[in-house]
């Protein structure tokens, strides 16, 4: 009794030879476009024959005519090399980053302008990379790392980052105080915590690391801040001082998505507002995700007052 086919029993040569006499009609055919010779051929359809145990050809006056069992087997070797072409197919888009994704999420005062410059500049260069961007507090940012949720996160960050996390670049920034062009304090150069003494603020909450210099700063000074409005993120703050509540200290990059309708100026002594582009530690940055932070970086080095480099690791 024959034995069953077996893996081991039939190899790639055999099965192209086999695709290619019955895609090609003739086994002289098959040889010219394999280029080697007919007996060679021959002799891979018989090795063939003898592992699946039924006849693939029959020799009718010196052609090679398939067997129906041939046909039904070819429909299944097509399927094989189908598979095999698509392997390739896909292997080749995500090489050339036709094929990709790739997961960020970052704090809001980052989502309104630099991200998604960024992103249009990735999207230019490599158009098959899909990108999901969320907007969250810089504690969440953490939390969805450690968890593997995102590959990328961009947050607020003063101390030394969890030993789970990588640090890949950080940056440094300065609060402003934004307030409506009118306003006598918008022609100032700098603003001091005497300057605001009388002035209604609207701070970041308490919650927050800004909240912590800012209180810093004043008691320093001896001055109490005549805090009218609490809020977070840097936006919402911006939308009160914009209706003409007060005076907000803030990041510097928030108050440039209301355009002319506030008028910025640095405060002294300096609040640091600095972030960072985190991954987790224990997996490596996709190819994606490695094109993605040099166009991060790239957008932030051409525009100054998106933050001073503090700390890059490609350095």
């Amino acid at each position: 009794m024959r034995a069953r086919m077996k893996e081991k029993d039939v190899n790639q040569k055999q099965i192209n030879a086999f695709r290619m006499v019955m895609r090609h009609g003739s086994i002289t055919a098959a040889a010219n476009a394999l280029n080697v010779s007919q007996p060679a051929v021959s002799r891979l359809i018989a090795d063939l024959e003898r592992a699946v145990g039924f006849p693939l050809l029959l020799r009718l006056g010196g052609k090679a005519q398939p067997t129906p069992e041939a046909h039904e087997f070819f429909q299944e070797v097509e399927r094989m090399f189908y598979g095999f072409d698509r392997l390739a197919k896909v292997a080749g888009q995500i090489k050339d980053m036709r094929r990709a994704s790739f997961r960020v999420a970052s704090m809001p005062m980052v989502s309104f302008e630099i991200l998604p410059r960024a992103m249009k500049r990735l999207a230019d260069l490599s158009p098959g990379i899909s990108i999901t961007h969320d907007v969250h507090t810089s504690p969440r940012i953490v939390d969805l790392l450690a968890s593997h949720q995102i590959d990328l996160g961009i947050g607020q960050s003063y101390s030394a980052p969890a030993a789970n996390l990588d640090v890949l670049a950080a940056f440094r920034t300065d609060c402003v105080c934004v307030m409506l062009p009118d306003n006598p304090l918008a022609s100032r150069a700098a603003l001091s915590p005497q300057d605001l003494k009388d002035e209604p603020l609207i701070a970041l909450t308490y919650r927050t690391v800004t909240w912590s210099f800012m209180a810093q700063r004043f008691a320093e000074a001896g001055i109490a801040p005549k805090v009218v409005a609490e809020t977070q993120p840097s936006y919402s703050a911006c939308g009160l001082a914009a209706l003409g509540l007060g005076v907000a200290i803030v990041d510097p990059i928030s108050p440039g998505i209301f355009g002319d309708a506030l008028r910025a100026v640095p405060f002294e002594p300096k609040i640091p507002f600095n972030f960072q582009v985190l991954k987790p530690a224990d997996v490596p940055l996709s190819r994606a995700g490695t094109r993605f932070l040099e166009e991060f970086l790239a957008t932030i080095e051409e525009r100054p007052d998106y933050g001073q480099t503090i700390h890059n690791i490609s350095a």
